[in-house]
């Protein structure tokens, strides 16, 4: 996923902006900075090409999910339904408001599945959260008629996924809230950096604030800003937004370079008969940063991923054995593991994980790889790769 990959003069354009003007705080120092606000110009630029009224930036996309929750009023004892297939920020951050996070199963989108997450729903229920993994999306009108029903809000965790779409709409767009992350290795990057975006002015108000210590930001003297509530420190600096001004520019160009790659690939191995995609919603688009495919079995899977590192072939991942993003390996979680006290409703209202059955998640995970795409690849080392991922698949058949 990563724009690193093909840093350029814009980028180093932009930081040298930064450094002309000696600013490195987005806020304040006004006379010192000529006029350049990177975060604001970052701000702008993503709620254009993402189709939203509002954006805000902030310090990763881990304190984006975390803001977006608190700016929604989201808080202590409230559930929020996430997927077993995600990245640990997904629950780190609804245990960081107290908040408790509610796993369920996957299906072969390889993200939340409605009808898991209609069962899951209970009076304490104020948020459902799809994790668009891999660059592909959830059944988006599936959730969003879930959560009018039972008057819950939609938070697309779009982390993976920019540059997609569903029903026309950018990801992050179609629900209530959505939250981006720009580190080191997303299709765009600032460095460290997140982005929410929303059209509900008071989410947008309530991130502003709550991101920045609780600062009101009226007027042009920091030192006299009124604190209307509690806040913290999510502050994205004017050195990383400048990077991220860069790559939002050339996101299009990346979706597209990532698109052409994943073509190459997925056309070559799509007559394997023991090879089958994972499903995109109707509507969808994906942003091509992995090409995700299942085996018959997971035997046959975990065959396939120690073939294909053998081959050569690098940057595919089985992740049904990995710790960071599937739940089976989540023992902190799972036994409420914390420096500090975690709150008494968290305690109260966690389901003992350790007893949970995610076996429909294991029977899709289990057989999943998921091929990175590369946008430095030229054109002969993808059709290379192309070939020989299919000469592995076929020998497995």
């Amino acid at each position: 996923m990563p724009g690193f990959e093909l840093f350029g003069e814009s980028e180093k354009n932009q930081v040298q902006d930064v450094l002309d003007s000696g600013v490195l705080m987005r806020y304040g120092f006004d006379g010192m900075r000529n006029s350049h606000w990177k975060a604001l110009e970052l701000e702008k630029a993503l709620a254009k090409r993402m189709e939203a009224k509002h954006a805000q930036v902030v310090s990763s996309g881990t304190a984006a999910l975390t803001v977006a929750l608190a700016s929604a009023g989201v808080g202590a004892g409230d559930e929020v339904i996430m997927p077993t297939f995600t990245f640990v920020a997904s629950f780190e951050s609804i245990l960081a408001i107290g908040a408790v996070p509610i796993l369920v199963d996957i299906d072969d989108t390889l993200t939340l599945d409605p009808s898991a997450v209609e069962h899951a729903i209970t009076s304490k229920t104020k948020v459902v959260m799809p994790v668009h993994m891999c660059g592909s999306m959830a059944d988006l009108k599936a959730l969003k008629h879930i959560c009018d029903k039972h008057n819950l809000l939609l938070l697309e965790d779009a982390c993976q996924a920019i540059g997609g779409s569903f029903d026309g709409k950018p990801l992050g767009s179609y629900g209530d809230l959505g939250c981006f992350s720009f580190d080191y290795v997303k299709t765009i990057t600032c460095g460290e950096g997140g982005a929410i975006i929303t059209n509900n002015e008071k989410f947008k108000i309530n991130a502003d604030h709550y991101s920045d210590h609780g600062h009101d930001h009226v007027g042009n003297n920091r030192g006299t800003e009124t604190h209307p509530f509690l806040g913290y420190n999510f502050r994205i600096s004017e050195l990383n937004a400048a990077v991220g001004c860069a790559q939002i520019e050339r996101l299009d160009d990346f979706v597209a370079i990532q698109k052409k790659h994943y073509s190459t690939l997925r056309n070559t191995i799509d007559s394997l008969s023991n090879v089958t995609f994972r499903r995109v919603p109707t509507g969808g688009v994906e942003n091509y940063s992995f090409l995700s495919f299942f085996l018959p079995t997971e035997e046959l899977a975990k065959k396939a991923h120690t073939a294909l590192g053998d081959a050569g072939i690098d940057a595919c991942f089985y992740w049904f054995d990995n710790n960071w993003h599937y739940y089976k390996k989540w023992e902190h979680l799972t036994h409420k593991k914390s420096l500090g006290k975690l709150p008494q409703e968290v305690i109260n209202q966690l389901p003992d994980y350790s007893k949970s059955d995610f076996s429909k998640s294991d029977a899709w995970v289990g057989r999943t790889i998921s091929c990175l795409i590369k946008l430095s690849w030229t054109d002969e080392q993808v059709a290379e790769r192309a070939i020989k991922m299919k000469e592995v698949l076929a020998k497995l058949a």
